[in-house]
C-alpha cells in the first residue's frame, strides 16, 4: 500500500483550502518524496499507479515514511489524523459502547459529549478526510484517461471521504477539482444528493463483485458491492440528512448485497468462533474475506501505522487479558474498553460473569460477547482506570489457521471497514420500519444470519429496538454507533433522555445532550480563515 508520493498539508494558508489547493502548483504523479514547485510549463508524465495507491493508502497509514514518518499533514501528530483511530474515537467512545481511560487531549471530551470547535482530534479526522479527498481530486484531473476502472474507484472514495464529512460535521467545504480560491459551503441535503448521484454514476464502472482474498487481485479494492453498501448506508440515514427518510432504497440497496458473492463468513476453525475469525491477523487469508466488501489492507513487516489495526489491538487490551493465546503483538495500551450498556446487551439481566475472552461467549450463548472480565468491574466508576469496565477483546493479531504474524510489534489484522454483515442489519431496519416498526419474516431471517452464526437464539420477527441492539452486538468497536443514536434518537436532541448511559453527558448516570450535539463543530481555525464558511449551530 506504499506509494512513492507524499501530499503535505501547508502552513500559512487556508487550512482546508490549503489541503484543497495544495496540488494546484505541485508535481502530479510524480516520484518524489515530496510535493515540490513545477514549472508548469513543463509536462509531467503521471505516476498513475503510486496516485492510485495513494488514495487507498491514506485510509490505512499516516503518510510514507511508516509509523514513525511523517504524517501526510503537517503540524498534526500522524496518530491524531489517522482515518480509523479518529473513526473509532468519534463514533464510539461518545456514545453507550466504548470510554477511554487516557487523558490525551480531547479524549475525555469525547467521553463526556464535551467537545468544541478547537478539540484536536476532531480537527485531525476533519483534515484526514479533506487530505484525501485532495489526493482523489489530483488524481482526477492528472490522471485522467488513463484508467477507467480506477477513475471509478477514486471518484468512488472521494464518495466515501465525503459521506464521513456529510455525518460528522454537516455542512462543509466542498470541491470536486484543484482550485485556486477557497472552497464553498456546501449545505448537507444538497452534499447528499451529490454522494448519492456519483454512487450511481460510478457504481456499475466498478469492478465486479468478488469475494476475495488477499492472494487474489483487486483485494483490498472498491468493487460494485462497496457503492452499493454505500448507497444503502446513505439512504438508512437520509431522514436525518436530508430530512425525508429512504427506507426503500436502504433495503434495495443492502439486498444487493446480500445477494452478491459477499457472503457471511459462518465457519470456526481450530477453535477460533466464525465471528472472531474477521478481526484476526489472518483475516485475508483464512477464508473471513468473504464478508470483506472494504477492507484495509495490513502487513506488519509492510504497512506499519499506530492508527490502523494495531490501535484497535494495543488500545483494548492489557496483558492480563491473554490467558488462551497470544494476542499478536508487543503493544499493550489499555486504554478503551466497554461501558456497561454494551455488556448489558448480550447480559441483559445484569448477570456478566467475571470471565476470560473464551468463556464469556459461552455464558452469553453468543459469539460475539468478546469481553474479559476477571479482576473488572462492569461499570464504570473511574474514567481514568482501565480496569473499571469490561475490556474488549475483539480485534488480535492471532492467526486461526497455520502461520504466525510478520512481525512481533505491528499487525496482519486487515480492517473490514464495509463488510457484509452491516447489509444485513440495514435490510432488516428497513424492512421494520416499512412494516410499521417490527419485521417481516424476510426482515428477521437477516437478523437470524447473524445471530445463527453467533450461536445464538432465533425469533419470528424483531423491533426496531432490537434491531439497535444486534447492530451494537455485532458491530461495536467498528465505528457506527454515534451514527445509530442518532438516527434512532438517542444522542442528542428531544428524544435523549429516553435513553441513557454511563457518562453520557459528563454525568456517571447520564444526561440529555442537546441537539447540536449530533454534529461536531467545523475546527475554528477553518472557520477563522475561510470567510465562506458558517459554524454549525452550537459552537
Amino acid at each position: 500500500m506504499n506509494t512513492t508520493m507524499n501530499f503535505r498539508y501547508f502552513k500559512n494558508m487556508i487550512p482546508a483550502a490549503a489541503i484543497l489547493l495544495a496540488a494546484a502548483g505541485m508535481s502530479s504523479c510524480t516520484s518524489d518524496l515530496d510535493v515540490t514547485p513545477i514549472d508548469p510549463s513543463k509536462t509531467m508524465v503521471p505516476d498513475e499507479a503510486a496516485l492510485f495507491t495513494k488514495c487507498y493508502s491514506c485510509m490505512a497509514l499516516q503518510g510514507q515514511g511508516g509509523a514513525n514518518g511523517d504524517c501526510d499533514i503537517d503540524g498534526i501528530d500522524g496518530g491524531t489524523a489517522g482515518f480509523v483511530r479518529q473513526l473509532f474515537n468519534s463514533n464510539e467512545l461518545p456514545t453507550d459502547e466504548a470510554i477511554c481511560a487516557w487523558g490525551d487531549p480531547g479524549i475525555p471530551a469525547f467521553n463526556f459529549n464535551q467537545w468544541d470547535a478547537s478539540h484536536p482530534m476532531l480537527e485531525g479526522f476533519y483534515y484526514r478526510l479533506y487530505t484525501n479527498i485532495a489526493f482523489c481530486n489530483h488524481y482526477l484531473e492528472v490522471c485522467a484517461g488513463e484508467d477507467a476502472t480506477h477513475e471509478a474507484e477514486v471518484r468512488f472514495l472521494r464518495a466515501l471521504y465525503y459521506f464521513h464529512l456529510l455525518d460528522a460535521y454537516g455542512n462543509v467545504p466542498f470541491a470536486t477539482r484543484l482550485m485556486s480560491t477557497p472552497p464553498e459551503q456546501i449545505m448537507r441535503a444538497d452534499l447528499y444528493k451529490w454522494i448519492e448521484s456519483e454512487l450511481l454514476d460510478v457504481k456499475d464502472k466498478l469492478m465486479a463483485p468478488a469475494a476475495r482474498k488477499d492472494s487474489d487481485s483487486g483485494y483490498g479494492r472498491a468493487d460494485q458491492d462497496a457503492a452499493n453498501l454505500l448507497l444503502a448506508r446513505l439512504y438508512l440515514n437520509a431522514e436525518v440528512y436530508t430530512g425525508a427518510a429512504n427506507w426503500a432504497g436502504a433495503k434495495e440497496y443492502a439486498e444487493k448485497v446480500i445477494n452478491g458473492p459477499h457472503k457471511l463468513w459462518t465457519t470456526g476453525k481450530n477453535g477460533w468462533s466464525a465471528y472472531q475469525m474477521l478481526f484476526m491477523g489472518d483475516n485475508g487469508s483464512n477464508g473471513a474475506s468473504q464478508e470483506a466488501i472494504l477492507p484495509l489492507i495490513q502487513d506488519g513487516s509492510k504497512t506499519t501505522a499506530w492508527c490502523t489495526s494495531l490501535f484497535l489491538i494495543a488500545s483494548t487490551w492489557k496483558s492480563d487479558m491473554d490467558t488462551e493465546s497470544n494476542y499478536g503483538t508487543s503493544e499493550i495500551w489499555a486504554g478503551n474498553r466497554a461501558r456497561k450498556q454494551l455488556v448489558s446487551k448480550f447480559f441483559p439481566n445484569n448477570d456478566a460473569p467475571q470471565a476470560t475472552i473464551k468463556e464469556m461467549p459461552i455464558a452469553a450463548s453468543d459469539d460475539r460477547a468478546l469481553f474479559f472480565g476477571i479482576e473488572r468491574s462492569i461499570e464504570v466508576d473511574t474514567p481514568t482506570e482501565f480496569t473499571s469496565g469490561y475490556s474488549v477483546g475483539k480485534f488480535r493479531n492471532t492467526y486461526a489457521s497455520e502461520g504466525s504474524p510478520h512481525n512481533s510489534q505491528f499487525v496482519d489484522t486487515d480492517f473490514f471497514l464495509m463488510r457484509a454483515a452491516e447489509a444485513y442489519l440495514i435490510a432488516a431496519e428497513a424492512d421494520a420500519r416499512l412494516n410499521g416498526g417490527t419485521t417481516t419474516a424476510t426482515g428477521a431471517n437477516y437478523i437470524n444470519a447473524l445471530r445463527q452464526r453467533a450461536h445464538a437464539t432465533t425469533v419470528s420477527s424483531y423491533s426496531l429496538g432490537q434491531i439497535l441492539d444486534e447492530r451494537a452486538r455485532e458491530l461495536y468497536f467498528e465505528g457506527y454507533r454515534r451514527t445509530d443514536l442518532i438516527r434512532f434518537g438517542y444522542f442528542g436532541g428531544s428524544n435523549s433522555g429516553q435513553y441513557m448511559w454511563e457518562w453520557k453527558g459528563g454525568s456517571q448516570n447520564g444526561t440529555s445532550l442537546p441537539a447540536f450535539r449530533n454534529l461536531f463543530a467545523i475546527p475554528a481555525e477553518d472557520i477563522n480563515a475561510n470567510p465562506n464558511l458558517k459554524q454549525n449551530e452550537g459552537y
